[in-house]
């Protein structure tokens, strides 16, 4: 079983990221029984024969959008955003938009090219979960959580800016 970064800590893995072969079509191929995090598009062309499973999960692409989900959102304890390389940022903007515009509250998971360098900066948009590379060292990846004491920017996990938590000394000298 493989290693997760999961709400600050190293677990197992009881999941399994379902990728589609080349001649695999999203309509048809054969979902697994078991915990399946399956592609978006698997789930909007068979929701009807996965929809009363509890034991699904749906993973984003970058160039697909979480309103895609919207309305099926509340069925899912996990969602996950892939991240085909290290320098495609897409993958923020939806996680940002799973939790702050519908309402997403369980496990949200950054897969594909996940590195250190992102950990941070990935929970200040919602994630609580991380399958690292798995060429990466886990152990060194959990330090990027904290690499910065501190945030000056508002986002999902600060409402408030720096400037309006910081205690002023009163009147200038």
């Amino acid at each position: 079983m493989r290693e997760i970064i999961k709400d600050k800590a190293i677990v197992q893995d009881d999941w399994t990221v379902l990728s589609l072969a080349e001649d695999e079509t999203p309509d048809a191929v054969v979902v697994p029984q078991g915990k399946v995090i399956v592609p978006l598009k698997v789930w909007l062309l068979q929701r009807n024969s996965l929809v009363s499973r509890t034991d699904i999960g749906v993973w984003f692409s970058s160039d697909e959008q979480a309103k895609e989900l919207k309305d099926d959102i509340a069925h899912f304890s996990l969602l996950a955003v892939d991240f085909p390389k290290f320098a495609d940022g897409r993958g923020y903007s939806i996680a940002y938009n799973l939790r702050t515009r519908f309402g997403f509250a369980g496990e949200l998971r950054a897969i594909g090219d996940v590195l250190r360098d992102q950990l941070f900066y990935m929970q200040r948009v919602g994630f609580n979960s991380f399958a690292t590379r798995p060429d990466k060292n886990i152990r060194d990846a959990i330090k990027g959580l904290t690499d910065f004491s501190e945030k000056y920017q508002t986002s999902w996990d600060e409402k408030n800016p720096l400037f309006r938590r910081a205690e002023r000394s009163g009147a200038a000298q």
